[in-house]
């Protein structure tokens, strides 16, 4: 029986031999987190605390660590690699020609800027000022050498996709580790997505046309959450094995970010915006890991093996001394795994570029 993962490739596969009339793109620009990320913090190359810019890390496709948190590619790479595009460099790359693609993407990045987190004692858990307001500064910064001039710029930055997201997690993971209650954590959310929604705006005031808009992940499914909250109460669980408490606050976020983007297409008419539904998919590969083409769901691939429940100890996180990457009985095999640090990339891109789980989708 063929998989979803699979039935994806082989139809887009058949798009790109076919020479299909849908729409194609001179460029990517993306914002966002460690979700995203390709590398901004190795740059000069990676620093040794960064447990992403060590081994084993890039492996299964670049043969090194990138910067990336994956065992290979992100989703924008593979969206860039559809489309025919170079992989999409990080911004804070020097002597980078960026008129195909940029990438202001960062690890630890947050929606709000940091004042946000300082007046509400949670300066401390922030450790990285690349917030989105920044990450649109860099990129403002790059225009000239991309586009030169205003008009210029309107027409290049018109043929272009732009991916802002996900941000949420880390504005979300400030507070909850730094010991605030969840119904504090819920006034947050009107902020957050405002931060975002205005970030989309001030895109389309640049220029952009075609932009894609990620909403957060079931964070109550990540096996960080599962192994620092979990309960012995099974009530706390959804039928997935997830933590109810923490993925009902990422459905509240996703759909104050949905109604903040219908009013931006509303007021907008000439733009197309489409929501990136990074929780159904999740969830749906949470619950049947192997309609993706994948053996396991909530456990970690890189990490504490054989630890817990999930595979996870927060000290000995990927990269870090004591963990260990996933192994089958007979060879290394990553791709197995929903967790590698991260999610399966691959499936999650062309869930975007077809459907259902970017709505619209982005090939039209």
């Amino acid at each position: 029986m063929l998989t979803k993962a699979v039935v994806s490739l082989l139809f887009l596969l058949s798009v790109s031999r076919c020479g299909t009339s849908w729409q194609s793109y001179d460029a990517i620009y993306n914002f966002g987190d460690s979700i995203s990320d390709t590398g901004n913090l190795c740059t000069g190359g990676c620093p040794s605390w960064l447990t992403m810019g060590q081994p084993p890390y890039g492996t299964s496709y670049f043969g090194r660590p990138t910067g990336r948190c994956s065992d290979g590619r992100v989703v924008v790479d593979f969206l860039a690699q559809f489309f025919g595009l170079p992989l999409l460099p990080p911004s804070k790359r020097n002597g980078t020609d960026f008129r195909k693609g940029a990438n202001m993407a960062i690890i630890g990045a947050t929606a709000m800027n940091l004042d946000f987190f300082q007046s509400r004692g949670l300066g401390s858990s922030i450790w990285n000022n690349g917030p989105l307001d920044t990450q649109i500064q860099w990129f403002q910064q790059l225009m000239p050498s991309i586009c030169g001039g205003a008009s210029d710029c309107r027409s290049h930055l018109s043929n272009s996709l732009f991916i802002l997201g996900e941000f949420g997690g880390n504005d979300y993971n400030a507070p909850i580790f730094g010991g605030k209650s969840l119904d504090e954590v819920y006034t947050y959310v009107p902020h957050i997505v405002n931060k975002i929604t205005s970030g989309v705006e001030t895109l389309i005031g640049l220029g952009a046309v075609d932009v894609v808009v990620p909403g957060v992940l079931p964070i109550g499914c990540f096996p960080l959450y599962l192994t620092l909250y979990g309960s012995s109460n099974q009530s706390d669980y959804d039928g997935d094995g997830c933590l109810e408490r923490f993925n009902d606050l990422s459905r509240y976020h996703n759909q104050l970010l949905k109604q903040g983007i219908c009013s931006l297409q509303s007021k907008y008419a000439g733009v197309r915006l489409m929501y990136g539904d990074f929780y159904t998919q999740v969830t749906e590969m949470v619950r049947s890991p192997r309609s993706f083409g994948l053996e396991y769901g909530l456990t970690v691939c890189c990490g504490a093996s054989g630890q817990g429940s999930y595979n996870y100890n927060n000290k000995a996180r990927c990269g870090m001394s004591g963990s260990s990457a996933c192994k089958d009985p007979q060879h290394f095999c990553p791709q197995n795994y929903l967790n590698w640090n991260g999610i399966a990339y691959r499936s999650i891109a062309y869930g975007w570029l077809t459907g259902p789980y970017c709505v619209p989708a982005i090939l039209h």
